[in-house]
């Protein structure tokens, strides 16, 4: 077990175990966990501007293509990821998982420097860094539900998500003061730098459980399936496993439901957001200054609310409340949208939904996976993250192309928002409440 050293670095670690209520010998896995997700943030802040002013130079009227597109290309994807986790360890597919991305990054690094097909280079850009952003996302959070048990997972996993958002904000910032004297170009070599990092903290990570838990078991969740965590030689299964986990679990289904709707309120707030910034700005690279702005302000809110809010508003409301709590105040978001759908409303219902999500919805909703299976935590929880997802994405974006068909102005694409966010508050609330049962269940196991 980790000790806390006798001087230098004693008082950080005093103030880590007053703040976050980490014990002596989580710490070092708490660091690398917090350094592993800010590692990967930073290096999708710094192609997320990128990405939204492609999507709106390839047309606001055409991005449920571009959704569309994102959505097959998860479809491939999701199989593939299923049969590597089948064959290969832990210690073996997270790292083929970065090695991969980094590729790709190189690939775009030399296509954008040749400047051949700029048009469809661009618009592969963007489904890539959709499937980018949350194929990383989903495989650190599966990690993180591996690594940590429901009690550590309630104390620990803010802290870990303001990592994240320590990283996207230092993401955008280096974006701000590299691409002038570097080339946007170049910085893709930064972000594919932040992948490799990324590797360097899972050794670290797994090397840290198997110092900490000798032979460690799985999990009570997978009870006659025991291995050594790290050292089985895959999660078994076929490519498709994922996808019949979902189906034979009702819990597993009502996150399914909980991200559709997500993804759905998610995807009609953003296409107001084209809509309103795009009528109100003309030039391209003020559009890219007021996303930039915006992101920053996620972060900065986010980042406070995750060291500060979130262990201590799950302790003190419990799981299902912590998860109704952003759905709730997005109905209000879209009232107001729809009686002023102005510039000055979008923002602030965008900002504070988003901080809202990153710092209390998301840590809680990543703990809904503590309580399954190793086998549930990559491949259900990867299928969730990525294909379900991006259905929900792609449906969305064509329900609201056919609604705007129909007539429906901003105004009313809001006001429809409203209930279908009361009914996902309570699928939160519900899914909270199953998971405290199940988590009170499983300490109660011999």
């Amino acid at each position: 077990m980790d000790r806390p050293p006798e001087s230098g670095t004693s008082r950080v670690q005093t103030w880590l175990i007053r703040l976050v209520k980490v014990e002596p010998e989580e710490i070092r896995a708490l660091l690398w966990s917090f350094s592993y997700f800010f590692s990967l943030l930073c290096s999708y802040y710094i192609l997320r501007p990128m990405r939204d002013e492609m999507g709106i130079a390839g047309g606001v009227e055409h991005l449920q293509w571009l959704f569309t597109g994102t959505f097959l290309a998860m479809l491939a994807a999701v199989p593939l990821f299923g049969w590597v986790t089948s064959h290969y360890s832990r210690k073996q597919f997270l790292p083929l998982v970065y090695l991969f991305f980094i590729a790709c990054l190189l690939l775009f690094f030399g296509l954008f420097r040749s400047g051949v097909t700029e048009v469809w280079v661009a618009r592969a850009f963007f489904i890539w860094t959709s499937v980018f952003n949350l194929f990383i996302v989903s495989v650190f959070w599966s990690f993180m539900a591996d690594l940590f048990n429901d009690a550590q997972a309630k104390r620990l996993f803010g802290f870990i998500a303001a990592g994240g958002t320590a990283g996207a904000l230092a993401g955008p910032a280096l974006t701000a003061t590299l691409a002038i004297p570097l080339g946007p170009t170049n910085l893709l070599l930064i972000s594919a730098a932040g992948l490799a990092w990324a590797m360097l903290c899972i050794r670290r990570l797994i090397a840290w459980r198997e110092d900490t838990v000798p032979n460690p078991t799985v999990s009570t969740a997978d009870a006659g399936k025991s291995r050594p965590v790290g050292k089985q030689r895959g999660l078994g299964g076929g490519a498709l496993a994922g996808l019949r986990l979902i189906i034979r679990s009702p819990y597993l289904l009502g996150i399914c439901l909980l991200i559709l709707l997500y993804a759905t309120l998610s995807t009609f707030l953003y296409f107001q957001q084209a809509q309103i910034i795009r009528d109100s700005f003309d030039d391209p690279a003020k559009r890219t200054t007021v996303f930039a702005a915006m992101d920053f302000a996620v972060n900065a809110l986010t980042l406070v609310g995750q060291v500060f809010l979130t262990s201590r508003i799950v302790k003190t409301v419990g799981m299902g409340w912590a998860l109704a709590l952003v759905p709730l105040l997005l109905a209000g978001g879209f009232l107001l949208l729809g009686l002023a759908p102005m510039l000055v409303v979008l923002v602030a219902v965008q900002v504070g939904r988003r901080a809202g999500n990153y710092a209390i919805m998301k840590p809680a909703r990543e703990m809904l996976f503590v309580v399954l299976s190793q086998e549930e935590k990559y491949k259900a929880k990867n299928v969730i993250d990525t294909v379900i997802y991006r259905s929900g994405d792609v449906l969305s974006a064509w329900a609201y192309t056919g609604l705007q068909a129909f007539g429906l102005g901003l105004s009313a694409i809001a006001f429809l928002a409203v209930p279908v966010a009361g009914g996902w508050a309570w699928i939160c609330y519900r899914l909270g409440r199953m998971q405290e049962a199940r988590a009170q269940s499983e300490e109660e196991s011999p």
